[in-house]
């Protein structure tokens, strides 16, 4: 079927508009490409943010823990 198409293009001297549909297929080709790989990279950069904030909370609960926990700690020392 392609043949066809490109031996009528060639037939009746229309090689422009040829290469132009050619250039179209192979731009269209590559935006594709690139839009799935901007999407795996958002997909990853998600990700990544993800973990930082689960990072985060937990050396939040680590570093700073609760206050109560510190208060009863302050009261039996005291004693």
């Amino acid at each position: 079927m392609s043949e066809d198409i490109t031996r009528s293009v060639i037939e009746r001297g229309d090689l422009a508009h040829l290469a132009l549909f050619l250039w179209a297929v192979a731009a269209s080709a590559l935006a594709l490409g690139l839009v799935r790989e901007l999407a795996a990279a958002n997909r990853r950069f998600s990700a990544f943010v993800d973990e930082i904030a689960r990072l985060n909370r937990f050396l939040n609960r680590v570093l700073n823990p609760p206050a109560a926990a510190g208060l009863s700690q302050e009261n039996q020392s005291s004693d």
